[in-house]
């Protein structure tokens, strides 16, 4: 049976997009059919982040309102075959989403063989992140270490309790799971970041993973690549570790120490 996977937040820039693509990249690296969405309609970052942006013809709108089919939407990742990728549309507005054809698309996809579908929303709480979210079976809440985005996801944690189908139905509520991203160890301890342990008292959820601040992301942003595609990266392994979770592996957590520079490294330039 296909699990829906929503990635979610309050605030952007926390680095969803970024979770999404490395997330649903790390469920095929380990052999599972997985596909990804973009409900970021008008926007669209997803295709960029994968490096497929050449190759999108038609797009999650399109099939919705049947100006295409879904073998004709859905783009096969360049790194793994059994991975696709749903682009949105960067012309229609957001309100050309509807549960009903949402619905369809997911059932489709489930359908097809697909075991993961993850929905990358966008950031807020519209019609785009509602839908993302609305048919979920698993969130995984991001944030950044910082009081205005911890708030907005205790926000989003409200309306994932209250606003999905699994609510509405009185069904099991969807599993929360929170990653912190962008957390700099060091500037935890000099006092300019929230603790991992201050995140978790505020939003009091299952903890599935931290990524350190890195600026492998911003690099393989850039080159159109999954950070967990980057060999011997903190962020690729941090991902890594995230799924493995994810998939009921118990790891420990990695990257949430600061450890001082030896005095050689601090003497040749090392932070």
């Amino acid at each position: 049976m296909a699990r829906i996977i929503v990635v979610t937040s309050g605030k952007g820039g926390v680095g969803k997009t970024t979770t999404s693509a490395s997330f649903a990249s790390g469920l095929a690296m380990r052999g599972h059919k997985t596909v990804v969405i973009d409900f970021d309609v008008g926007l669209r970052n997803l295709d960029l982040i994968m490096g497929c942006e050449r190759r999108v013809v038609y797009d999650f709108v399109n099939v919705i309102q049947e100006e295409a089919s879904l073998n004709q939407a859905l783009i096969r990742d360049k790194n793994l075959d059994n991975l696709f990728i749903l682009p949105a549309s960067q012309t229609r507005d957001k309100d050309a989403l509807t549960k009903e054809g949402v619905a369809k698309v997911l059932n489709d996809l489930k359908e097809m063989g697909f075991e993961y579908i993850v929905c990358d929303s966008p950031a807020g709480i519209e019609t785009g992140a509602l839908m993302a979210s609305y048919f979920a079976d698993d969130a995984i809440v991001v944030t950044n270490p910082e009081v205005s985005s911890v708030r907005d996801s205790d926000r989003i944690l409200g309306i994932l309790s209250a606003k999905s189908q699994r609510a509405e139905n009185s069904d099991p509520p969807i599993k929360e799971y929170l990653l912190i991203s962008r957390y700099s160890a060091k500037r935890v301890l000099a006092g300019e970041m929230l603790s991992l342990q201050d995140i978790e008292d505020i939003l009091r959820i299952e903890l599935i993973g931290v990524i350190p601040e890195s600026e492998d992301v911003l690099h393989a942003s850039n080159q159109g690549t999954p950070v967990i595609h980057l060999e011997n990266s903190p962020a690729a392994q941090a991902y890594e570790d995230v799924v493995a979770r994810y998939l009921g592996e118990t790891r420990p957590l990695r990257f949430v120490e600061y450890e001082k520079p030896s005095f050689l490294k601090r003497l040749f330039g090392g932070k």
